[in-house]
């Protein structure tokens, strides 16, 4: 038998720990849905320093703020990974998980994005041996050792004045002549005496020996010169990839497979919602995908108003 609910909340990051929070607040029956720890990428962020309320916190701390605030209503945390959601013909939506079936008239997708990789030799094969995207997970194993960091934007310029704090220095490389990070991080960066810079240059090869990463190979763009920096950890921050897989056959995703919504969070799916990273948007933050959430779960309640009337 199939759990009933009012609202399923797909993912508990901070766009889906908002949505479970209004629509159970709304006295709407909710669970909220996720294949692994609450509080999603949070979790891997050393210090979030732009969340209103918080001149600065740690990010797994935040996430457990947000979980209890989240829960305080009754929203119920559901272990499962998505397989697959459909819509019957009265509008109920099914959500087919690994552990069991979930019902609801309303679903707010939450999922978020995980990290793109670079596709170069060697990423697979040093992944958990030198290659890592989460520096807050993996720092500490290179401490007072060279490290490389991929990419050129907020995420990367974060990570990588992180691990100044425990690395023998930090070489960012960057396939452009500029940094796209904010302003007062790129400032801070480039203050940092540990910081090292190397411009419009790709990374064409993850090298190393039989137990660990030893350098990159690199190639400039502008000169067209190859050359190796010896490394013993790489942390990749290229950019993001929309987690919708489960969501293709509804047809609400754009050719990139990022969520399209108007500005209720509705996606063409009556009944279903969008927010957070999942959604095609400009900017990515807990502060916006909060925003979205709290939208969506005013949203909820207003949809099964209407369905009862």
């Amino acid at each position: 038998m199939a759990n009933k609910y009012d609202v399923i909340v797909i993912g508990a990051g901070p766009g889906g720990m908002t949505a479970a929070l209004y629509a159970s607040r709304a006295n709407l029956k909710v669970a909220m849905l996720d294949r692994g720890v609450y509080g999603g990428q949070m979790n891997n962020t050393a210090e979030v320093e732009n969340y209103p309320g918080f001149k600065s916190i740690l990010g797994p701390d935040l996430a457990e703020e947000m979980f209890q605030s989240s829960t305080q209503f009754g929203a119920e945390f559901v272990y499962g990974n998505v397989e697959n959601v459909t819509v019957d013909e009265e509008g109920t939506k099914h959500v087919i998980t690994d552990e069991g079936e979930l019902v609801a008239p309303v679903v707010i997708i939450a999922t978020g994005s995980q990290y793109r990789k670079l596709g170069v030799p060697g990423e697979d094969e040093y992944s958990g041996r030198g290659v890592s995207y989460c520096a807050v997970c993996d720092g500490a194993f290179y401490r007072d050792k060279p490290v490389a960091v991929i990419g050129g934007g907020d995420s990367a310029v974060e990570e990588g004045m992180y691990l100044a704090n425990l690395t023998s220095e930090v070489n960012v490389i960057h396939r452009r002549d500029q940094l796209r990070a904010q302003k007062i991080l790129q400032d801070r960066a480039f203050a940092n005496d540990k910081m090292n810079f190397t411009w419009d240059t790709v990374v064409t090869e993850i090298v190393g020996d039989d137990k660990k990463v030893t350098g990159v190979k690199l190639h400039n763009k502008q000169t067209g010169e190859d050359s190796t920096m010896d490394v013993n950890g790489v942390f990749i921050y290229v950019g993001n990839i929309p987690m919708t897989e489960p969501f293709k056959e509804l047809g609400i995703t754009d050719d990139a497979g990022w969520i399209l919504t108007d500005d209720h969070m509705q996606t063409q799916v009556p009944g279903i919602f969008a927010v957070g990273d999942v959604r095609a948007k400009f900017l990515r933050q807990i502060t916006t995908a909060v925003g979205d959430a709290s939208i969506a779960g005013q949203e909820a309640f207003a949809y099964i108003e209407a369905l009862e009337k």
